[in-house]
């Protein structure tokens, strides 16, 4: 099993940071590549902190394995603020030998730490290994149904 250490992300990390996160977009997710202007605005606003924050997994020889992403934002209901863990990636050579649980609990224990009301997730419908995986970290699955809408597009009436 490889050893890995859970960190913050860094500057230094943004070259190995994109290609996770490509791989994590196109490949995992099927999604097409975003324009790298964006992609790269994305990882200097979560380094800054101010938005949300990147974890990441990185093996004793510096190669990085994983990440996670929060975005911070707010609950009318809590009325207060709460943690979105938006991403949790690891590559599949690393799956099921503990990274991604490392990850998940940099993600609880900074929104502990940092006073967040609730830490929220979701995931495909289809993604049964990272149902399972939530699971078994103690998630509660939500009542709540997720939509999303592309605001350019015509909304109804």
């Amino acid at each position: 099993m490889t050893q890995v250490t859970i960190r913050e992300a860094a500057m230094s990390d943004i070259p190995q940071l994109r290609t996770l996160m490509i791989a994590y977009i196109v490949d995992f997710y099927q999604y097409r590549q975003p324009e790298d202007d964006k992609l790269n605005a994305l990882i200097h606003e979560l380094l800054e902190q101010k938005i949300g924050i990147q974890f990441v997994a990185e093996t004793e020889d510096g190669t990085l394995v994983g990440f996670a992403t929060l975005y911070f934002t707010f609950s009318t209901l809590r009325a207060s603020k709460i943690a979105v863990m938006n991403d949790l990636f690891v590559v599949e050579a690393e799956r099921g030998q503990g990274a991604a649980a490392k990850l998940f609990a940099a993600c609880k224990g900074y929104s502990a730490r940092h006073g967040y009301a609730n830490l929220t997730w979701t995931t495909a419908p289809d993604n049964l290994r990272a149902q399972a995986f939530y699971d078994k970290m103690g998630g509660d699955r939500s009542n709540w149904q997720s939509y999303s809408a592309n605001p350019t597009s015509g909304m109804g009436d």
